[in-house]
């Protein structure tokens, strides 16, 4: 069968790290076109895909069968939109929207249209994640009352840019960022979440995007999550400490695939994804506690389920209701951080 042609826009960190080689090591699917004005960019985006730099978005309108949205967060909801409304499949980088109204908008949209519509939440697939995942549901840690989870990095210096320094209309800063995957993972493994408390904090000079935050939740079922997002952390905690009622989860440093991608491994080499021993968790208790191997990360696992959703009509990697989610919890952290409040869903 013919490969399904992906127009990719934006071809910034996330386009160019994750997106390109990810759909390239994708079977079936084949990296068309990027759009990208910057000439050294479309210089490379010709010599390692083979794809066309084009310099708008409506080029790639009836030449692609996908469109993958890696572009700035604020053009997320209107990209995604025209792409829709004219019947394209939609990949959508996270945050998927700033507001609640905003993504359901866009999941009303694709559903009247019949059009396949997923978010890049990647961290779904790492291996870190994908282990504690496994641990749970073999029933290894007991009931689980308390879940930490960290995006911890010590950079003091600003690189400056929308994403630390643009308002609320660009959707930067932490909270949207990295804590997009926190809060997803913990609704993922936890449930729907009660209550949100949430402190956010941009320590850096000439930062005005929150670049230090914490958010505390109460899930259903009375399981709290402690979640932190911090580019100002000389010694970061542990990447997950999960306590449950007959055994906890520990474990440092954050899943390789990223810096396997920004090194150049490609998806399809052997070893990627692979964590060495020295990095595996501890599952047990304070008397007793053994390694536990980290399972691989696994990446390429949600464009494959891309490549199924369009070909075949499979359920997305992602279902974008499940995201709706998750922002609202963000938009409760707002409120909360800006009120020093508990926010209740409803």
């Amino acid at each position: 069968m013919d490969d399904i042609q992906v127009g990719l826009v934006g071809y910034g960190p996330s386009g160019r790290f994750f997106h390109a080689p990810l759909i390239t090591a994708t079977p079936g699917l084949r990296l068309a076109a990027v759009v990208t004005r910057d000439e050294e960019r479309a210089a490379e985006v010709s010599a390692v895909y083979g794809a066309r730099a084009v310099p708008d978005v409506e080029e790639l309108f009836g030449a692609c069968d996908l469109l993958v949205v890696a572009s700035p967060n604020r053009t997320h909801v209107p990209l995604a939109t025209e792409a829709l409304a004219k019947r394209v499949p939609v990949v959508v980088d996270k945050p998927l929207a700033r507001t609640v109204e905003e993504a359901t908008a866009l999941v009303r949209l694709a559903r009247e249209r019949g059009v396949m519509f997923t978010v890049f939440q990647n961290r779904r697939w790492d291996g870190d994640f994908l282990t504690l995942r496994a641990l749970l549901e073999a029933g290894d840690l007991g009931t689980v009352s308390r879940f930490e989870s960290r995006f911890e990095r010590w950079r003091p210096t600003p690189k400056g840019g929308w994403r630390e320094s643009g308002g609320l209309e660009d959707i930067g800063g932490l909270l949207y960022d990295l804590g997009s995957h926190l809060i997803d993972q913990a609704i993922q493994l936890l449930g729907p979440v009660r209550t949100v408390y949430a402190e956010t904090d941009a320590r850096r000079p000439g930062v005005s995007a929150d670049d230090d935050t914490f958010l505390a939740l109460t899930h259903e079922d009375g399981a709290r999550s402690e979640l932190w997002a911090s580019a100002v952390t000389p010694l970061p905690g542990p990447r997950f400490r999960v306590l449950g009622s007959t055994a906890g989860y520990l474990k440092y440093s954050l899943d390789v695939q990223e810096n396997q991608l920004r090194a150049g491994l490609t998806p399809d080499q052997p070893g990627f994804g692979v964590e060495g021993e020295d990095r595996w968790g501890l599952l047990g208790t304070e008397d007793a506690a053994t390694k536990v191997r980290t399972r691989d990360g696994a990446y390429l696992d949600f464009y494959r389920g891309v490549e199924a959703a369009v070909r075949e009509g499979a359920p997305p990697p992602v279902d974008p209701a499940g995201v709706v989610e998750a922002l609202r919890v963000i938009e409760a952290a707002r409120i909360s951080a800006e009120q020093a409040i508990v926010v209740h869903l409803g």
